[in-house]
């Protein structure tokens, strides 16, 4: 089970580019590359997706205790040949001082030996303390090779080399130079999705060329050939079938793609099909069960949005008549009156009184900590009583009157207003946090049973009495 945890001193240091294409110049050499994505993300999983053909999982301590990790990490390695772990922010950064969920504790609990990516601008011999430095922190680790990264030319390079060689023993695995072609647009949230981006496919393409030029991926197989196999831990215990003969709705286009992959395998191995429908082109929803739209940029998309009208009232007319619908974050703001960015104003679904405004910085960002209320519409609490989940939008809501009800008290994060998130409209619940399927909280299998009762009329109070 070969495989290895990319990581690097501090945020911004080209990881994301460098494991994208990693993954791209290990599958051109046919090799059946998995990918994973340390933390909560979104869009890093789509680009290495993408890069991989294989689907990204997410690997994240604040909802997933460690034998889920594990369980879920060998359960995705089946069938490949080499494991890329891309890791987040610094190799040392994390939620408290002992770094109980960082990167190296992944690093650790999972055996990986980790190749840093290092942000060589401006840096010669200060390059080797640094490199020590990380060695000596965290003797639990194995940082067995550096990739150095925005190099500016031969002569650098060659300082670089002769620096490390001389003060440490760590391998330098590459060097990658200044190139324009490895720049990804970025905006407001971080690096534009995968899969809105027309040339993305080009784009990794190039990436993969580059990257598998100027780094010795024979040497970058050798290291992760050297992970010994991580501990088995408990199987994931397989959902109970409450999703037999539903079909769920999900949005899956331009304006909305995140879903995390264990989420949406979730839906399928419970029994439910998943139908996606695309917001900006469809006529209407197709005929479903039960609704999901997830995150996304609707604000980007927000002309084709707007402009489709017979979308809008299709999903209006599926919640008004008691449809159950759940929304996250993006799929709020789909389900608002308004949407507005800069200067730019259109109408949405309508099913939320309220009005959507983008901001130039984050209203929230981060972990939550969510506690359910009396009016949380879905049948079977988490176990724990708290609900472990995450939220970043620019985005907030104005102008909604005082009598919505609220599925959530906020105790960690922003939510809607500092105090509430998830509000509740007959069936429907529509909130900024995203939610994760873990053994904490099951939430698809939650949301089914939801569905369930609405299909066969076995709520305990009807969408008209709510």
């Amino acid at each position: 089970m070969a495989h290895l945890l990319i990581s690097a001193a501090h945020k911004s240091s080209g990881k994301t580019t460098v494991s994208i294409g990693l993954c791209a110049a290990l599958t051109g050499h046919g090799l059946s590359v998995q990918p994973f994505k340390k933390g909560p993300d979104y869009i890093d999983p789509l680009w290495l997706s993408a890069a991989a053909h294989r689907p990204c999982y997410n690997l994240d301590f604040y909802t997933m205790d460690r034998a889920e990790i594990g369980a879920s990490f060998a359960s995705a390695m089946q069938g490949a040949d080499i494991g890329i772990i891309e890791g987040n922010k610094g190799l040392y950064d994390g939620l408290d001082v002992e770094g109980s969920n960082s990167n190296a504790a992944l690093a650790e609990l999972l055996q990986a030996p980790v190749v840093l990516v290092l942000d060589t601008r401006g840096m010669t011999r200060g390059i080797a303390p640094l490199i020590l430095g990380y060695q000596a922190f965290c003797p639990g680790i194995r940082i067995a090779g550096v990739i150095l990264n925005q190099v500016g030319g031969q002569r650098h390079e060659g300082k670089l080399r002769r620096v490390i060689e001389h003060y440490t023993d760590v391998k330098v695995v590459g060097a990658v130079g200044k190139s324009a072609e490895l720049e990804i647009i970025e905006r407001h949230l971080g690096l534009m999705p995968a899969n809105e981006a027309d040339a993305s496919q080009a784009q990794i393409e190039r990436m993969g060329r580059i990257v598998g030029e100027q780094v010795d991926l024979d040497a970058l197989r050798g290291i992760a050939g050297s992970a010994p196999e991580p501990q088995a831990g408990a199987a994931i215990e397989p959902p109970e079938p409450v999703g037999e003969g539903l079909r769920i709705g999900y949005a899956r286009d331009e304006a909305f793609g995140f879903y995390y992959q264990s989420d949406l395998e979730a839906f399928t191995a419970a029994g439910a099909s998943l139908v996606p429908f695309d917001t900006l082109h469809a006529p209407k929803m197709p005929e479903v069960d039960g609704v999901f739209i997830g995150g996304g940029f609707p604000e980007a998309s927000l002309d084709g949005l707007s402009a489709n009208v017979g979308m809008l009232a299709s999903v209006r007319d599926f919640v008004e008549a008691g449809g159950p619908l759940y929304a996250e974050c993006g799929g709020l703001m789909y389900l608002a009156r308004s949407l507005t960015w800069g200067e730019k104003q259109g109408k949405m679904a309508g099913v939320i009184p309220a009005d959507v405004v983008m901001y130039p910085r984050p209203q929230g960002r981060g972990y939550v900590r969510l506690s359910e209320t009396p009016d949380h519409p879905w049948p079977g609490g988490p176990d724990s009583g708290m609900i472990c989940a995450h939220e970043f939008h620019h985005s907030g809501l104005e102008n909604l009157p005082d009598n919505v009800r609220f599925g959530y008290e906020v105790k960690r994060g922003h939510g809607i207003d500092g105090r509430n998130d998830g509000i509740v409209y007959k069936n429907m619940l529509a909130s900024y946090a995203h939610l994760r399927d873990s053994a904490s909280h099951h939430w698809v299998s939650r949301f089914l049973r939801h569905v369930s009762n609405c299909k066969h009329g076995s709520l305990q109070e009807s969408a008209t009495e709510r």
